[in-house]
């Protein structure tokens, strides 16, 4: 099953089923790893599936907690809580405030909304994403690439060249992580080109080995895009490339209301190749921002 299709269908039932339910049973009924399954959720929303379940299951639970007569306990069974000792722990940890004091209290509670997907997260292999989040500055050390816009030694074909001689270089902190930078609008860059650095983050810019560039990137805000695809990374070509930006490009005419980008001047995308396999690529594209 394709992962848009996947997380989509899965957030459609956890909404409209009722009874109690586990990760085990979910993964069952998809026919694939609880492991598989969980990476793919919490890589795709950034909350661990578990926690959604049980917040999603609280936030149902309240109208009727409110709106109706039914025993705590009757409300809890119906939610997927076997004890009500279980659903008063979790509404209190979920709200700071039992269920039999939320009836008393006439708090306004604020709740754990659905997650939507949309045709807007679909790719034809697979889905992306949107947030915004807040980037710690990091050193990064990698070689420079002169990339022609619509040349088929697309970034993915350079990372893949890269992680042959990556071991050169010292101060490494992951070398599981991946970060390809992108630099585009800079005066010593031709048109219609970019320079890329694939590149490995470091502790710091120091002993950097010939043939090699340090660059900085600022603590900064950033909107970061999370794909997920059904392919290897290595084979984002040029036409996948293509699909996702698309794509980051149509929820930029809605970001672009409240923030300023860097899209066209500054971006890298981050991988955790322990992460992907063959058949599937987590990655993430990120660019700063800032409120206008």
């Amino acid at each position: 099953m394709k992962s848009y299709d996947l997380l989509s269908l899965l957030l459609e039932q956890i909404e409209n089923t009722r009874e109690k339910r586990n990760i085990n049973d979910w993964a069952r009924r998809y026919n694939i790893s609880v492991a598989h399954l969980q990476r793919l959720f919490k890589f795709a929303f950034s909350t661990p599936l578990a926690s959604y379940i049980r917040s999603r299951r609280l936030a149902l639970s309240v109208e009727p907690l409110l709106n109706s007569d039914l025993r705590v306990i009757d409300v809890a069974q119906d939610y997927g809580f076997e004890y009500e000792r279980a659903y008063i722990r979790a509404f209190k940890q979920e709200y700071g405030i039992t269920p039999g004091e939320y009836r008393r209290s006439g708090k306004i509670l604020k709740i754990t909304p659905p997650i939507i997907l949309c045709e807007k997260n679909r790719l034809s292999e697979g889905l992306i994403y949107p947030d915004i989040v807040m980037v710690p500055g990091f050193y990064a050390v990698g070689r420079l690439h002169e990339i022609i816009y619509g040349d088929f030694d697309t970034p993915s074909a350079v990372a893949k060249r890269f992680e042959k001689y990556m071991s050169g270089i010292p101060n490494v902190m992951n070398p599981n992580i991946y970060i390809g930078l992108t630099r585009c609008a800079e005066p010593d860059i031709p048109e219609n080109r970019s320079h890329y650095f694939p590149s490995v983050q470091v502790s710091s810019l120091n002993n950097i080995p010939p043939g090699f560039i340090g660059n900085e990137f600022p603590s900064v805000l950033c909107a970061r895009f999370r794909y997920i695809g059904e392919h290897s990374y290595h084979d984002i070509d040029w036409y996948r490339a293509q699909q996702m930006y698309e794509a980051i490009g149509n929820y930029f005419t809605d970001f672009d209301e409240t923030y300023s980008s860097m899209r066209k001047e500054l971006y890298f995308e981050r991988v955790d190749i322990s992460e992907c396999s063959e058949k599937y690529c987590l990655m993430e594209w990120l660019t700063p921002i800032k409120k206008k």
